[in-house]
Parts: C-alpha cells; sequence; structure tokens
C-alpha cells in the first residue's frame, strides 16, 4: 500500500510537471506566432491573456481545494467548462497559435475521470476553443478547419495514450492486489497449518494417553491378579506358584515394552543426536527384546539428509516393527535401508509372520502414507495370508540443509 501510495505521488508530480511544461510551451509559440504575424498586444491584452493562463493552472492544481463544495459530476462539469473557457480566453486574446497546447492536457484528463459518452463534449469544447479564435478573429475558416484536423489527431491521440496508461495501472494495480491477496492467503494457510499440527500432537497425545492406560493398566492388572494367585498357592501348590510368577514376568515385560514404545513416540525428536540409521538400529534393538530375530542392514554410503526425511523414514521403520510385534507372530524381520539410488532412499520392513488380507492397513500405516506422499515419496505394502508382511517406503534423497 506505501508503494502505491509513493508512486501515485510521482504520478502526480510528474503530471503536474507536464502540466507547467506544456503552458509554458503554449505561451513560447503563441508569442512567437504572433511576433512572425505582427501582432503587437496592448498591456491589457498580455495582462489578460497571461492570467488565464495563471488561472488554468491554478484551477489544475488546485482544484480538490476550489471546488470541493460540489459533487462529483458538478465539480466535472464546472472544472472542464472554466478550463474549455480560459483556453479559449488565450487564444481569443493573445492568438491562436499554443492555446491548443495548453489545453490539450484536457483531454488526457477527461479520460482519467469522465465515462466513455461524457469525454466527447471536451474534446468538442476543447477543438472549438481552439479553432473558433482563428476562424473568427485571427484567420479564414479555410485555415481553421485545416487546422482542426491537425489539432482532433492530436486530441485523440492524447486520449489513446492515457487510456493506454490507465489500463496498464489498473492491471498493476490489480496485480498489487492480489499479491497481497495471496500474501495473506499464505500467511492463513501457515496460520491453519500450525493449528493442525497442533490439533495432530494434541490427538497423538490422547491416543497415547489412552494407550498407555489401556495397556499398561490392563498389563498391571493381570501381573496384581498372578501374582496374587501365587501368593495364595506358594504354600500349598509351589509349581502353580511358580507357573503364576513366571506369566507375571512375562507380563511385566510386555508392559515395559509397551511403555517404551509409548515413551519414545513422546520425544521431542527421536533422531535427537542420532544419525537415521542409530536410530532405526535401535528400534531393531528393542524388537529383539521380545524374541524376534531381527536384522537391520544398510546399502550404499550412508549419508545426511533432511530432517523431515530422515523422521519419514524413521517413523515409517517403527511403525513396520511395531506392527510386527502386535501383528505378525513373526520370528524373523529384515530392516534394510538402501542408499544405492542417487536420488532416492529406500526403507523396507519384511517380516515372516501371518500376513494380512486387508492391505489399507490401520491408521498407523496411513498415517506412514500421507507422511510419505506430502514428501514426494512412494509407499507400498506386499502381503499374503501365511507369507509374511512387507511395507517399503521411498523417499527423494534431499540432503540435509537443502
Amino acid at each position: 500500500m506505501e508503494s502505491h501510495s509513493a508512486f501515485s505521488a510521482i504520478q502526480e508530480q510528474q503530471a503536474r510537471a507536464l502540466l507547467l511544461f506544456l503552458v509554458v510551451v503554449g505561451y513560447v509559440v503563441t508569442f512567437t506566432t504572433a511576433s512572425q504575424g505582427g501582432t503587437q498586444y496592448s498591456a491589457g491584452q498580455l495582462l489578460t491573456g497571461v492570467a488565464y493562463g495563471v488561472l488554468y493552472l491554478i484551477l489544475s492544481v488546485f482544484e480538490a481545494e476550489i471546488l470541493q463544495r460540489f459533487q462529483v459530476n458538478t465539480r466535472n462539469a464546472l472544472f472542464f467548462s472554466i478550463q474549455v473557457a480560459l483556453v479559449f480566453g488565450i487564444g481569443w486574446t493573445l492568438g491562436p497559435g499554443g492555446n491548443w497546447l495548453i489545453g490539450l492536457p484536457l483531454a488526457g484528463i477527461a479520460v482519467e475521470r469522465l465515462s466513455w459518452g461524457w469525454r466527447w463534449p471536451v474534446y468538442a469544447g476543447l477543438l472549438g476553443a481552439v479553432i473558433l479564435p482563428m476562424g473568427l478573429r485571427y484567420s479564414t475558416w479555410e485555415t481553421a478547419w485545416m487546422n482542426a484536423l491537425i489539432i482532433s489527431t492530436a486530441i485523440f491521440f492524447t486520449a489513446i495514450y492515457t487510456e493506454s496508461r490507465l489500463n496498464e495501472q489498473r492491471a498493476r494495480e490489480k496485480a498489487e492486489k492480489l499479491a497481497k491477496r495471496l500474501e495473506v492467503a499464505h500467511h492463513q494457510l501457515a496460520e491453519y497449518a500450525s493449528q493442525a499440527e497442533e490439533l495432530a500432537a494434541t490427538q497423538e497425545r490422547n491416543r497415547l494417553a489412552r494407550e498407555i492406560h489401556d495397556n499398561l493398566g490392563h498389563y498391571l492388572t493381570v501381573v496384581n491378579v498372578q501374582i496374587e494367585a501365587a501368593k495364595v498357592t506358594l504354600d500349598s501348590d509351589p509349581k502353580r506358584a511358580s507357573d503364576s510368577l513366571n506369566k507375571a514376568q512375562e507380563l511385566t515385560k510386555k508392559g515395559l515394552a509397551s511403555v517404551r514404545d509409548s515413551v519414545l513416540a513422546l520425544r521431542v525428536s527421536p533422531l535427537e543426536n542420532r544419525s537415521l540409521s542409530e536410530a532405526i538400529s535401535g528400534l531393531v534393538d528393542e524388537t529383539q527384546t521380545i524374541g524376534v530375530i531381527a536384522k537391520f542392514e544398510v546399502l550404499g554410503t550412508l549419508r545426511c539428509v533432511d530432517e523431515k526425511i530422515a523422521l519419514a523414514l524413521y517413523r515409517a521403520a517403527q511403525e513396520g516393527l511395531t506392527n510386527v510385534r502386535k501383528h505378525a507372530h513373526a520370528s524373523h524381520v529384515d530392516v534394510l535401508l538402501d542408499f544405492t539410488q542417487g536420488d532416492k532412499i529406500r526403507l523396507s520392513v519384511r517380516d515372516d509372520g501371518a500376513g494380512a488380507a486387508d492391505t489399507s492397513g490401520g491408521f498407523g500405516l496411513i498415517g506412514i502414507r500421507e507422511r510419505v506422499h506430502l514428501l514426494g515419496g512412494e509407499f507400498k505394502i506386499e502381503t499374503h495370508i501365511g507369507k509374511g508382511f512387507c511395507c517399503e517406503v521411498t523417499v527423494p534423497a534431499m540432503e540435509e540443509g537443502i
């Protein structure tokens, strides 16, 4: 908005400078023509003719202050009528040599202010103000009509040029408004994205809270029951008490694994102070603690990647291994991180478990799919009943800091 105001101020200064220049040139041409034709001005004629020009300039520059009490249509009618009359007065008093130059800016002003139909009376009045002094007082009508043709061309050229300049200005203003709207929309989208991110984080925290409550509460409840059973049968049936304690210990391990998963998900950044391969290796090690043989392999040369890319790959590995622990009933899982493709990074998690009939996936897999697609990557699932499950992620290999 400030740049537009500054541009308008510059345009106004240029218009005033051009107006003053044309008035000065018009008087020079008028006096030169009169001198060449042998016309002699009386003091009264000279003062009157110059006074008309001064009034013309004053009204042009201070029109808003002088005519501010009138409505827009009345103001325009008064402005153009007075200015055309002053142009006629200059031509009638000093001769028609240059008064057409003095009045020419009125054609451009008419384009700026008036509709198409109301411009023509201004053009006609301006043309009459120039040729009437010539035909009635200083020359013949034949000469006047010849000059009318030339002056008409100048008037229409001015009108066309002004119309073109106005169209350009309107297009520029429209582009500036559009840019401003786009900027506002961009800020709104950024705010919406931030709100969506906060909402997603809140939902995730709530989900984790429910998961901790349900899983850990379940494990602790059952463990407590088993310990109570062991206490009751410790003297009468030591073997049964031992079985209860073994079951309690097994459930405790599962509960601890569930807590680790929840705490890991709640970390600010699972990749903080760790490389991607180190973080995935930690996930594989955790999977091995529940008795699943887990193998992690890296192909190609390790390199630092963009944080968003690394986090997407980590989450994909985490979700894949979580599904192995919860659903697959697998004895073996292979995790592969492939850097051999120059412009892509591929991650796969493949197990030998029960497989699945429905490949649409749960909320976790849906979240990974959306995360990967936002990065311009691909997410694939391969599974058959009794033949294991494989999820594969391929993302662009953007290096860190790019």
